[in-house]
C-alpha cells in the first residue's frame, strides 16, 4: 500500500503526494489522526482526496497511508434498528464511547462483534454458489435475516455450522472451489459504489402502497421504481419522506438524512421509537435502518451516505424482501459535489454544479429495481428509490431537479401556493406525474376494485377541467357559469378537500390502505353522477351541495379504516335517499 505526505489542503479535500501505486476510490488514512478518506482523483504520484471528517488541523507533510481496498460496507445481522453515520460509524455506540459530539480519527465496527444470534442451518445442501441461502438468524421479531453465500463463492461444501449462537465473525460455513477452501461468516463486506449481483429484472408491475392517497390513486410508484419529490421551502418533503418511510408496504425501510437539519433527523427518530408497524402492531424501528449525516457534518460525506443507504437496500432485496431507500435531500449531496469540483478547480457547469452531476444521479437511481435474486431457493426481491429535491425558490428548472427527471419516473412535485393555503401533501396534481399508472392498474382493478381505471381518469379530468374554469371565474365571477360547470368545481373541491387533502398527524387520516382509499373515491364519484342527473332535471347545485350527506362525505376520511365498509354502504343508503327526495321535489 502506498504512503505519501499531505501536499496541500483545501477545506474537506486533501491532495497527496508519492502515492504512486494507489487506485481511484481507494480507502486512505490522513494525517496522524488517521481521518478516513476517498482517493477521487489522480495525477501522477498524486492523489487527490475527499476526507470524511473534520480537516481543521491537519498540516502540510503529515503522513497519508492507502489501505488498498474501497470503501465497503458491511452487511450482517445488526443492521436493522441501527443509526449510522455517513460512513457506517454506529452512532448510539459512539455516543456510549465519545459523548455528544463525534470526535475525529474514531473508527468502530459497523456490526457488534461481541453479540451472539442464533444460527438455524439449511438442510440438504451440497453445491453452493452466490447468493443461495445457508440459513437464517431472526435479526428482530420482524425482520428474518437470511445468511446467504457472498457473490463470487461457489463451489462444494465443505461444512456448515450446526444451529447454534456465533457472532458475525464465526465461521459458519466452509466451502471448497479450485482446491482450497473458503470460510463464510454472518458478515459481508461490500464496495457502496458497486451495484450487487442479481439473476434478471423484472418489469415494476406491483404498487408500492404508501398510505398517501395522492401518490397510491392519482401518481402511483411501483415496487422497484424511482420517484422524485421537489419542492420548495416549507413544502413538506421531509414530512413527505418520513410518510413514505412509515406507511410504505415495504419488509425494509431505509432512511438517509443527507445534510438534513439535525432537529429534523432527531424528531424523525424519535417519531420511529413511538410508531407501531401497521400490519404487525410491533415497534417499527424494527424493519428500518438509519444513516445520519446532518449539515453539520463533513460535506463530502453526504455522497457516502446514499450510497451506503442504497447498497444496504440491496443486501435485503437479495433476501427476498421489498426494500425502500429514501434520501433526503439529493439537492445537499449535489451542494457537496459543488464545493469539492470547485475546490479542485474543475471546469463548472450550469450553476456551478460538476459536468459529472447528472452521472452520478444515475448511478443512485439505477440501482432500482424488481429482480430475481441470486441463489436458492428462487426469491423475488425489490428496491424502490425516492429522493427530494430542494430547488432554490421552488424553480424546477434548476440542474439537480432537472438531472433528476432524466432518471426517475414518477414525480411528486410540491406546489407552494399549496402549502400556503395549507394543503398538504402539497402535491400539485397539474404538474405532477407517473409513468407508472398504467403498469399498476391492473393490479389496482384486481385486487381493490375495477372501476379504479375509470375514477382515476375521472378525477384527473374534472382537476383539470377546474383548472381552466378558474381563470373563468376570476373574470366573470362565479355567478355566471352554467350549473354544470359550477357542479365541476364543486365536485373537484370535494376531490381536493375531502380526498386529497390527508393530515399527516392524525390518527385515522395519516395512514389510508387501498380499500378505504379507493371506497371514498366512490362515494365521491356516485355523488358526482346522481348530482348531474339532478343538474340535468333543473335542480341547482347550490341545493345539492346542501345535502347533509354531503357533509359526512368530507368527514368520512377520520373514520378508521377497520370501520370504513360500514361508513361506506350506509352513506350510500344514505346519499340515494337524500338524492331521491330532492329529485322528487323539484
Amino acid at each position: 500500500m502506498a504512503e505519501g505526505r499531505i501536499w496541500r489542503i483545501s477545506g474537506p479535500l486533501v491532495i497527496a503526494e508519492g502515492m504512486k501505486g494507489s487506485m481511484v476510490y481507494e480507502v486512505v488514512e490522513v494525517g496522524e489522526e488517521r481521518l478516513i478518506g476517498e482517493i477521487i482523483g489522480l495525477e501522477g504520484e498524486k492523489a487527490i482526496i475527499q476526507v470524511y471528517e473534520d480537516t481543521t488541523g491537519l498540516t502540510l507533510g503529515e503522513p497519508v497511508r492507502g489501505t488498498g481496498n474501497p470503501l465497503v460496507a458491511e452487511l450482517g445481522p445488526g443492521l436493522v434498528g441501527s443509526i449510522f453515520d455517513g460512513i457506517q460509524r454506529p452512532l448510539s455506540e459512539l455516543w456510549h464511547r465519545v459523548g455528544d459530539f463525534v470526535t475525529r480519527g474514531v473508527k468502530l465496527n459497523a456490526l457488534p462483534r461481541d453479540r451472539k444470534w442464533h444460527f438455524v442451518p439449511r438442510e440438504g445442501l451440497d453445491r453452493v454458489g452466490p447468493g443461495d441461502v445457508l440459513g437464517h438468524v431472526e435479526e428482530t421479531p420482524l425482520v428474518r435475516h437470511l445468511i446467504m453465500v457472498p457473490p463470487g463463492v461457489s463451489g462444494r461444501l465443505v461444512r456448515l455450522a450446526e444451529e447454534g449462537d456465533y457472532t458475525v465473525e464465526e465461521e459458519i460455513a466452509r466451502v471448497e472451489a479450485d482446491g482450497r477452501e473458503e470460510p463464510i461468516t454472518m458478515l459481508q463486506r461490500w464496495p457502496v459504489r458497486t451495484p450487487r449481483p442479481h439473476a434478471r429484472k423484472l418489469d415494476p408491475e406491483i404498487p408500492m402502497i404508501t398510505g398517501t392517497r395522492i401518490i397510491d390513486y392519482l401518481f402511483p410508484i411501483a415496487k422497484g421504481g424511482k420517484g422524485a419529490i421537489p419542492g420548495g421551502f416549507g413544502t413538506g418533503k421531509t414530512v413527505m419522506q418520513h410518510q413514505l418511510t412509515k406507511w410504505s408496504d415495504t419488509q425494509i425501510k431505509v432512511y438517509v438524512g443527507c445534510g438534513e437539519r439535525g432537529n429534523e433527523m432527531a424528531d424523525a427518530l424519535h417519531e420511529y421509537r413511538r410508531l407501531q408497524d401497521p400490519e404487525t402492531g410491533r415497534p417499527l424501528l424494527e424493519r428500518s435502518v438509519f444513516i445520519a449525516n446532518t449539515s453539520n457534518m463533513p460535506v463530502a460525506a453526504r455522497e457516502t451516505s446514499v450510497f451506503l443507504g442504497v447498497t444496504i437496500g440491496e443486501y435485503y432485496r437479495d433476501m427476498g424482501y421489498h426494500a425502500l431507500v429514501v434520501a433526503d435531500s439529493t439537492s445537499r449531496w449535489a451542494e457537496a459535489m459543488r464545493e469539492i469540483s470547485g475546490r479542485l478547480e474543475e471546469m463548472p457547469g450550469e450553476e456551478g454544479f460538476p459536468a459529472y452531476l447528472g452521472s452520478r444521479l444515475a448511478e443512485f437511481y439505477e440501482r432500482a429495481g424488481r429482480v430475481v435474486c441470486q441463489g436458492s431457493p428462487e426469491r423475488e426481491g425489490s428496491l424502490t428509490i425516492t429522493g427530494a429535491v430542494s430547488p432554490p425558490g421552488a424553480d424546477f428548472s434548476e440542474p439537480v431537479t432537472q438531472n433528476t427527471l432524466r432518471y426517475v419516473r414518477t414525480l411528486w412535485a410540491l406546489d407552494v401556493n399549496l402549502a400556503n393555503q395549507r394543503h398538504f401533501p402539497a402535491i400539485s396534481w397539474l404538474t405532477s406525474y407517473s409513468l407508472y399508472s398504467e403498469i399498476v392498474s391492473g393490479w389496482w382493478a384486481e385486487n381493490v376494485g375495477p372501476e379504479f381505471p375509470e375514477f382515476r381518469a375521472e378525477a384527473m379530468r374534472i382537476l383539470q377541467e377546474e383548472a381552466e374554469l378558474s381563470e373563468i371565474v376570476r373574470l366573470v365571477g362565479m355567478e355566471a357559469l352554467p350549473e354544470r360547470d359550477k357542479l365541476t368545481l364543486e365536485i373537484a373541491r370535494m376531490i381536493r378537500e375531502d380526498f386529497l387533502r390527508q393530515n399527516a398527524f392524525s390518527e385515522f387520516d395519516s395512514y389510508s390502505p387501498p380499500r378505504k382509499t379507493h371506497l371514498l373515491m366512490k362515494l365521491i364519484m356516485a355523488f358526482y353522477r346522481r348530482a348531474k342527473e339532478l343538474v340535468e332535471e333543473g335542480v341547482p347545485v347550490s341545493e345539492i351541495v346542501k345535502l347533509p350527506v354531503r357533509y359526512r362525505i368530507a368527514r368520512a376520511k377520520e373514520t378508521d379504516f377497520r370501520e370504513f365498509d360500514a361508513l361506506y354502504e350506509e352513506l350510500m343508503r344514505e346519499m340515494e335517499e337524500e338524492f331521491s327526495r330532492l329529485g322528487g321535489g323539484s
